[in-house]
This record gives C-alpha cells, structure tokens and sequence, in this order.
C-alpha cells in the first residue's frame, strides 16, 4: 500500500509490485505500485503540510518521534522478520538492523529540542547580526534495499525533526519493510502529510522528485552511478543534496596487529549482511611478514560460516539479493582466479532450493589488476592483498574515486594517528570493525557522497540559514 496524506491506500491505476524471497525465489506479497501521479499527490501533500509542521516546537516534533519509538519497540520482531524475508539477511542481524533504526528515531527524537542559531559579533555598534536555521521544506528521500529500514529512518528521523515533511521511496525489492516502518508513524499519529510512502518505478517516480519545483531537498543512498544521475536531474531546479554512495573499504593488518581481533574485523565488515553494504571490507591489506598466517586464520573461521535461508536458526551468511548480483560476485571470483589468485576456501555457487546463495570466500595473492581491486564486489568474498610498509600502503589504499570506509588493526598508537590522517576516507575505525552509531557523522568523500547523516551534522543537512541583519539606530 501506499502511504499519502496521513492515508493508507491503492495507486490510482492499481498497478502492483510483486516481492520476491531471495532464498527461496517465491513470491512474498504483492503491494500497490504508483508512479509520477501518485508521487505528485504525495509532494503536495507533503508541502501544504510543511507550512504547519515547520512552526512545531522542536519539542512537539520530538514528542512524535519518541511516540514512533514505542510503536517500532513493539513491532520490531516482525519488522526484523519481514526484513529477512524479503532481502535474506539472518533474523539476528535483521533485529540488530532494526534496534538500529529505532536508535535513529531516538536520538533525532532529542536532537529537535536543539536546533540553534547563533548571534555574531556586529562590525558597527547600531546593528544587531544573527543566523538562523529554518527547515529546508519538503524533502524526497530514495532508500535502498540492503538496511531496508534503519536507512528510512536515518533519513526520516533528522528530516522531520529539523521541521521537514518527507516523500520516501523505498527499493522496489523491500517495500514490506518501509510499509511496517510506516505503520509506526501512522500509529504515532504524525500529523497527514508529514511522512508519505510512494513505491513504484524507480525512473518514474525519480524523475518526479528531481524535477517538482516544490521539493526543496533530495536524500539518496546508493550506487555512484544512479546517485549522479539524480544529481544532474536535480540541477535545474537547484535541490540541496545529500548522497550516501559507494564505497570500496580497505582494511589494512599490520605486522604488530592483534592478528585475531583482525580476523574478527574481517568476519564482521565483509560477511555480515553477505558482504552487500556499502562500508564492506573490499580490500584486506596484510603486512607480507604475516599474510601467510593471517590467510589460514581467515580461511579457518569463514569455513565455520553457515550459508542458508536466514529465517532459520543458526545462519551467518544468507543469499545474495538476486540473480544479477550473485552473478557479478561470480564474474569476481572467476577473474581472480584467471589472474593467479588462490581461492583459501568457498569460491562456488550453493545450490539451496532457487535462492541466491554464494560461498563465503577467501582468495589470496590479491594484486592490483583484477577486477575485485577496484570494482565494488557487493558479495561474501574477501580478497587478500600484502604490502611491505606504511609508505606503500597509504598509497596504495586510497582509492582514486570511492572515499566511504577504511579500516586499520595496529598496536602502535603513533601508527594509528599517521593512519587517521592519511586515509582519504570519510570513516576510519582504528582497531574497531563496527564504528557506526547514530550519534556520529556517517558520510564519505569523493564519489563516495556528498553531506552526511547521523549526528549533528545529519540534522544540519534539513537546515538552511538565515542572516538577518538589524540596524537598531535611529
């Protein structure tokens, strides 16, 4: 169903869409699927609704949010659920995503209380100078389906809490998630219009939000390429932008590592979610001293990985999000090893029932001409690359376009500072595999994205400013 004007509801043709399970390739549900029309009605919804809810108090906006906060708690097992179903991750990390996306709300739940402006010394003794941080107005927001629901909220969450109102559409392949996600907000009684769910055609609907005059921002997490594209469609009517793009992470061990909490870093950045985000270790780094010993210690613990149906118990790994993607994981793989890489453990396709399943993968003697060096793998395989010293690999792991993510494991603290600065990346965890949180920036550089979300910053992002300038003499 589609989500317009505080109102459940059809599309006016009454297309539908139908989603897909990729473990098992059976239908799901089908929803209602709108286009440019529907997306139309939901932009004028959201910009007659805007001129209220931007005059809420932050408090009122927050009170709404910590009110969706409850709902999400109490629907979360069933979110998670519908999450695996129709992208694969395990049930367990699909709860993880959920407490994830419900931190979201909590957080920007008290961030609306503290929207500031500031006052600025006058250069002339009769003026009065102050900057002030007003809504940007209706914001379009394109979510993608591998976090199918803390990337709604992460969107949502700061936009209306700076006093936005929103038009979300989600990937065509996890409505059923943004559905669920909405049932909160409809429960939460945010006023109509603030909030709205369009699902449909991605060109159809993109094109609408790019092209209205009446949207004022566009939020878009995913590929670089479709990410420049609505760039240049938002031109003409000169949208603030925020773009959460690619990514090619490296994750560098050196020789004075904790070679375990390494491996660990590993397991966790490349084969949770079975390698489909977009802060994934893409490329592992391993001083050439240990690269033997680290590849075994590797190759060991992802042979313990269990791939299957991630509804079921005891899953690490699930299916790959369709029959394209797992192709391209083949294509990787197969060039690797064309290209003398040595596959340490996986390197095939698992055959369960019609799903898209692909072994966890580890291949050593990674070199700098195969294609999973440069190109975004998006898949369980782990490419082991060795380098000599700190010089070379500085060099060596900024990568000429991606900027998103990067990893280190050093015991030297001197080390780990030179790193932080080196690095071209937008995120760095030193000795830490999961540094995402809601209270912090999340965002990369180069073609890795533009703004950030999360944080401080990510409210900034729903903010304009505003000089005024008052002249109090006579």
């Amino acid at each position: 169903m589609l989500y317009i004007n505080g109102e459940w509801r059809k599309s006016n043709c009454g297309d539908t869409l139908e989603v897909m399970n990729p473990a098992t390739g059976q239908l799901i549900k089908s929803v209602a699927s709108g286009g440019r029309e529907e997306t139309r009605e939901a932009i004028e919804c959201a910009k007659e609704a805007f001129k209220t809810w931007k005059k809420a108090t932050g408090e009122q906006r927050g009170s709404y949010l910590a009110e969706a906060v409850k709902k999400m708690k109490e629907k979360a097992d069933d979110i998670a659920e519908t999450i695996t179903l129709e992208m694969g991750k395990p049930l367990l990390d699909a709860k993880r995503e959920v407490a994830g996306a419900i931190s979201y709300l909590d957080w920007y739940a008290e961030e609306a209380k503290r929207i500031y402006g500031e006052t600025i010394a006058a250069s002339h003794p009769d003026k009065h100078l102050m900057v002030l941080r007003e809504p940007v107005g209706v914001t379009a927001a394109i979510t993608p389906w591998n976090f199918p629901s803390s990337m709604i909220t992460r969107k949502i969450a700061p936009a209306i809490a700076a006093g936005c109102t929103v038009v979300l559409k989600p990937a065509p392949s996890t409505p059923l998630s943004a559905i669920k996600v909405f049932e909160c907000f409809h429960e939460a009684e945010l006023p109509k219009g603030v909030v709205n769910l369009v699902i449909g055609p991605a060109e159809e609907i993109g094109d609408e939000m790019t092209e209205n005059p009446d949207v004022r921002k566009l939020t878009f997490t995913g590929s670089t390429n479709v990410g420049k594209l609505l760039m240049r469609k938002s031109a003409n009517t000169v949208k603030k932008v925020s773009m959460e793009l690619g990514g090619h992470a490296p994750l560098i061990v050196f020789a004075d590592a904790d070679l375990e909490a390494a491996v660990q870093g590993v397991l966790l950045t490349k084969f949770r979610n079975a390698g489909q985000t977009c802060i994934s270790t893409n490329r592992i780094y391993v001083a050439e001293s240990i690269a033997n010993e680290f590849g075994k210690k590797l190759a060991q613990e992802v042979e313990k990985l269990t791939v299957g149906n991630g509804i079921e118990e005891g899953i690490d790994v699930g299916p790959l999000i369709n029959s394209l993607a797992l192709e391209k994981v083949e294509s990787h793989v197969e060039d690797a090893i064309r290209k003398n890489g040595k596959v340490l453990c996986g390197g095939r396709r698992v055959e369960i029932t019609k799903g898209h399943f692909y072994e966890p993968t580890v291949i050593n003697n990674a070199h700098d001409d195969m294609k999973i060096s440069t190109e975004e793998t998006f898949g369980p395989v782990a490419p082991i690359f060795t380098f000599k010293d700190e010089a070379e690999i500085i060099q060596r792991a900024n990568h000429e376009s991606y900027g998103l993510a990067a990893y280190c494991f050093t015991n030297d603290l001197g080390r780990g500072h030179r790193m932080v600065k080196e690095l071209e990346y937008g995120i760095i965890g030193i000795n830490d595999a999961s540094p995402i949180v809601p209270q912090a920036p999340f965002g990369g550089i180069k073609e890795s994205g533009i703004g950030k979300e999360g944080g401080k910053s990510g409210l900034l992002e729903y903010l304009e400013e505003k000089f005024v300038s008052i002249n109090m003499g006579n």
